[in-house]
């Protein structure tokens, strides 16, 4: 009679950016329950309804296992060979005929929170070759990564507000009671906001809607959606007025461009901008010189920001703001951690570098300037459907759901039927893999390692947590980078047959001959083949060795012997429950990467875009129509984008995907509440139910974002019976933030007339 053994194993939970810890019980190689890790470092036993759902999500009945074929325009099962040979043929055969121009790529969300994908993405795009390459980012956060680039050389130089230690918290366009933080990794985000209050300091939320943070907050603004940008303007405008004297104490030799900015800012005067932004000037003078009169203060800008058609200007106005008020790179205001296993700012001296630029190429038909190697998902469907040299005739999505996540996904999916080939890596058959010639399943996140290699880069503490895969792979069941990997050499011209193995001996290959020639590693000098045989002694192989390389040579590293009691991934392995390095430092002026060696506080494509932001507050946003509202979007904290709603546990219970209206505007459009009513855009119109609160500005509506699961042809159950309408099929492709091409997903101009 066999004995069952129990385990208890500890990870980091995947599936969004707080990093939380969870201890994952485990009976005979089944999940028996889920809880968050009282010791872990970071999180200290925090978890949301989504961490405790990962046995949920891997023992889905809809989940795929084994590869899907479209066969006769029916997708069925395949053998991982018949589904290498698919691929093969698709993917030589459109570079034979069209070249590799013709072959695009979508990465999506979940990729920034894989170590698989955050190690063999760049691969795998290298490999195809094209230009053509999109990702969920122009539907997020890029804006505040094309500021920071612009400002500190570096996109990945993002400030995060120092939670644990500031006074006062200016918070817009964020809501981290359910969305956990974005570009700021903070596990119990809510409870650290509670903590500064509980020591005297003040939480402000600017927001359309009196979100679950606003409702937690000292001061809710209720701002009109897309002005951001105009009253972070005026707050940096009333500073300027009174007098910057602040600066010259620590910041204003890190500065360039500081009279410029001042000019630029004088006719956003908080009377300029009081109408266009329902704030009055009273109310905007007191937040600047709250912000300047804090003990410590920092301004959190995120997602409400940046999905705007000035997403870019505002995430360098709320670091402006920063600036002004003293409280860049200080304690308590918004500072910049140094990540364990090394960034773009810890790599090559410090305090100078190449500095950062976009525009290295612009799309076929629309010229829309790259940004950080990519062009607007918005721009996908022209780029498709639209004859000519470039036009894309394949497409490779990992990860992704486009079809509802990036604007008037009905265009889009109508130009998906136009690709002479598809091929999507995702564990689901849904609205966008649907499309596909081919589908390949990546295993579970219980089943790959994990380490939060782009998300502790935006950490309020500098911690490291690793976790090893919790369960088995099934058998012949390749790892999620064996398959990037195994794409990555098909595209390459390396046929059907070849390893995953080839790819990666070259990948860690060429990433430590690039460090032993950086004159500030700890390698520096030395050999190749004696690193990476040091690190293959203990047999790991992809994701997992290149780990231990970026550890060994970051900021805490051994550099292979060369820094005593440095760290190394096996020390990482030893220590469960995570590392803590200690609460952020000040790192000006290491920490710069552009060529002057300071902060670009007046980057040009900034300045000028501030005519453009001038313009838009001289002119009404809304005409005369009295149906005419401006849409929003919300974040539920039991659902994470389009690829959650799977789960009985997160989705049961009141629908969720409610059209929410004020009282005044419902009472003037003649509706009530549950019952229907038609929301129509430029582009699209979609029904909704009518959820009434007074917890929403009047002229706004709001729409959650990653719902509309009513398509033919996928395989979501639970789903499908809590559909949900698609808002982005009222996001208009054409309306976008000039400088980063994020889409604005916010703001978005909409008639309601009852149904």
């Amino acid at each position: 009679m066999s004995v069952s053994s129990e385990r208890i194993a500890f990870r980091t939970c995947p599936l969004c950016e707080a990093g939380c810890g969870l201890a994952v019980t485990v009976r005979d190689n089944e999940v028996t329950y889920i809880r968050g890790d009282m010791q872990d470092v970071f999180s200290k036993g925090y978890i949301c309804p989504k961490g405790s759902t990962l046995k949920q999500l891997h023992n889905d009945p809809d989940r795929l296992h084994v590869p899907l074929i479209k066969r006769n325009g029916v997708h069925v099962e395949a053998t991982w060979a018949q589904a290498w040979a698919a691929i093969d043929a698709g993917i030589t055969g459109v570079i034979a005929k069209h070249g590799r121009e013709s072959i695009a790529t979508y990465l999506g969300n979940p990729g920034a929170h894989g170590l698989s994908s955050l190690t063999f993405n760049r691969v795998l795009l290298q490999s195809i070759g094209s230009r053509q390459r999109y990702s969920a980012s122009t539907v997020d956060q890029l804006p505040k990564q094309v500021s920071s680039g612009l400002m500190f050389g570096s996109a990945s130089t993002v400030p995060v507000p120092d939670l644990d230690r500031t006074q006062y918290l200016l918070v817009l366009g964020a809501n981290p009671y359910v969305s956990n933080g974005s570009l700021c990794t903070a596990p119990d985000f809510p409870g650290r906001l509670e903590a500064m209050q509980a020591r005297g300091g003040k939480l402000v939320v600017v927001d359309p809607r009196k979100s679950r943070t606003a409702q937690q907050a000292d001061e809710w603004i209720a701002i009109r959606p897309g002005t951001d940008a105009l009253l972070l303007a005026a707050i940096a405008q009333t500073l300027a007025t009174d007098g910057l004297e602040v600066l010259s104490q620590r910041l204003g030799r890190f500065l360039n461009g500081l009279d410029e900015v001042v000019l630029a800012l004088q006719p956003f005067t908080p009377e300029a901008v009081a109408v266009t932004t329902g704030i009055d000037a009273q109310t905007i003078r007191r937040l600047a010189r709250e912000l300047r009169d804090a003990s410590s203060s920092a301004v959190y800008g995120r997602i409400g920001t940046t999905t705007t058609a000035f997403g870019t200007t505002a995430s360098w106005l709320v670091d402006v703001v920063n600036i002004f008020t003293g409280n860049l790179d200080r304690v308590g205001g918004a500072m910049l951690p140094l990540p364990v296993a090394g960034s773009g700012n810890t790599s090559g001296a410090g305090g100078k570098g190449k500095g950062f630029r976009t525009g290295r190429g612009h799309s076929r038909v629309r010229k829309y300037p790259e940004a950080l190697g990519e062009y607007p998902a918005a721009a996908m469907a022209e780029e498709i459907t639209t004859p000519g040299e470039g036009q894309v005739r394949a497409l490779i999505v990992v990860g992704g759901n486009p079809i509802l996540s990036t604007p008037n996904g009905e265009q889009l999916a109508k130009s998906f039927e136009e690709l002479e080939f598809m091929l999507s890596v995702d564990i689901y058959l849904n609205e966008t893999s649907r499309f596909a010639d081919v589908i390949l399943p990546v295993p579970s996140p219980l089943q790959r390692s994990h380490y939060d290699l782009a998300l502790l880069t935006f950490a309020v503490r500098n911690v490291a947590n690793y976790s090893q895969a919790v369960l088995p792979l099934g058998a012949d069941e390749p790892d999620e980078w064996e398959i990037l990997a195994k794409i990555s050499a098909i595209a390459a011209g390396l046929g059907a047959d070849v390893q995953a193995s080839t790819i990666d001996d070259s990948q860690i290959t060429g990433l430590v001959e690039s460090k032993i020639k950086d004159s500030s590693s700890n390698i520096f000098g030395r050999d190749s083949e004696e690193l990476i045989n040091e690190l293959s002694v203990s047999g790991r192989r992809g994701p997992d060795r290149m780990l231990d390389f970026l550890l060994r040579t970051g900021p805490y590293g051994d550099g292979f012997g060369s820094v005593k009691d440095g760290l190394t991934l096996d020390k990482l392995i030893a220590a469960p429950h995570g590392i803590d390095f200690g609460a952020l430092e000040p790192r000006l002026p290491d920490v710069l990467r552009t060529q002057s060696g300071k902060i670009e506080l007046a980057p040009p494509q900034l300045i000028a875009d501030l005519e453009r932001l001038l313009k838009f507050c001289q002119t009404d946003i809304l005409d005369q129509n009295t149906n005419q509202l401006v849409l929003v979007g919300r974040r539920d904290l039991r659902s994470n984008n389009s690829w959650m709603h799977n789960i009985e546990v997160l989705v049961k219970g009141k629908p969720r995907c409610t059209l929410q209206i004020h009282p005044d505007d419902a009472t003037r459009l003649g509706v009530s509440s549950g019952s229907t009513v038609r929301i129509t855009s430029r582009v699209g119109s979609v029904d909704a139910p009518v959820e009434i609160t007074k917890s929403i500005r009047g002229g706004v509506v709001s729409l959650p974002h990653g719902w509309g699961h009513t398509m033919s042809g996928t395989n979501i159950k639970i789903a499908s019976l809590r559909a949900g309408v698609n808002s982005n099929l009222l996001t208009d492709q054409e309306v976008l933030d000039p400088l980063s091409g994020t889409s604005a997903l916010n703001g978005i101009p909409v008639e309601v007339v009852a149904i």
